[in-house]
């Protein structure tokens, strides 16, 4: 079932990558909307496993609350340990994401039974400790690639090895050797479709909150806002040869310094 599923999202990959997106926050906001709050997420696309097969996948970022009726920030909606029930939640999300397939025209109806019969996972963390380890999450899933450099041991003009982790055995440490044509067809499995968005924001965390609405909501919520203004003069624009170029701050080879990693602090808990 899963490889007709992954042939989909290789024939059709812009469909079905809209799909994942589209289920997952149908899902979430119809939680929220039960609840009588409009929620947020930030979804994150990865296609891949770590022996480079077709893996597809959402990580998602969301909120520990939500905004109610009456324009006021509302948390901890269920319980400490995540914000809905997982096992709900991963059957409403089946139901959506069959019927998503369905809507766009994919009429391969033992397909969808097949579906139905399996257990879908929504797997939730408990919430982070603070917008440190948000950003420290962020970091290690919004712009990786298939494979990163330091997992490539050995590059010959046959055959490439690289090292992966294998999850099925808790994460033991191995190593697979492919030809170079099959290393590039599975790295190739993974090149989205031109201009597709991989990264997406939805809800109170979407563009349109940005301008006016999130402000708002940090004020009701005693956030601090820390400004940064420009200090240094260095020199002209290489590209217009004009224009001032001002030295805000000087990043090391590990980016960007601790005080920059988040912009806003709690000043007291809501």
């Amino acid at each position: 079932m899963f490889r007709r599923l992954n042939a989909l999202a290789i024939s059709q990959p812009q469909i079905i990558y809209w799909i994942l997106f589209e289920a997952a926050w149908g899902t979430l906001n119809q939680f929220g909307i039960t609840e009588g709050l409009e929620l947020g997420m930030i979804g994150v696309l990865h296609t891949w496993g770590q022996n480079l097969s077709l893996h597809l996948h959402l990580h998602c970022i969301v909120p520990g609350g939500g905004i109610n009726r009456q324009g006021k920030w509302r948390k901890k909606v269920r319980t400490d340990k995540y914000l809905f029930p997982v096992k709900a939640m991963s059957k409403v999300f089946r139901a959506k994401f069959v019927a998503f397939i369905r809507a766009c025209g994919i009429t391969d109806r033992d397909l969808m039974e097949k579906l139905f019969t399996k257990n879908f996972v929504v797997y939730a963390k408990r919430p982070f400790g603070g917008p440190k380890q948000v950003i420290k999450y962020l970091g290690r899933y919004t712009h990786k690639v298939a494979i990163s450099n330091h997992r490539i041991k050995e590059v010959t003009d046959q055959q490439v090895r690289f090292g992966y982790k294998d999850y099925r055995k808790g994460g033991e440490k191995k190593e697979m050797t492919l030809s170079n044509q099959e290393f590039i067809r599975r790295f190739s499995l993974h090149i989205l479709p031109r201009r597709f968005v991989r990264i997406r924001h939805y809800g109170i965390l979407s563009s349109s909150w940005k301008s006016g609405k999130i402000q708002a909501l940090q004020s009701d919520l005693k956030i601090k806002i820390l400004a940064v203004t420009p200090t240094t003069l260095l020199n002209k624009c290489r590209c217009c040869k004009e224009g001032n170029l001002i030295t805000i701050t000087v990043f090391g080879q590990r980016g960007p310094p601790q005080e920059y990693l988040f912009v806003t602090q709690p000043l007291s808990a809501n």
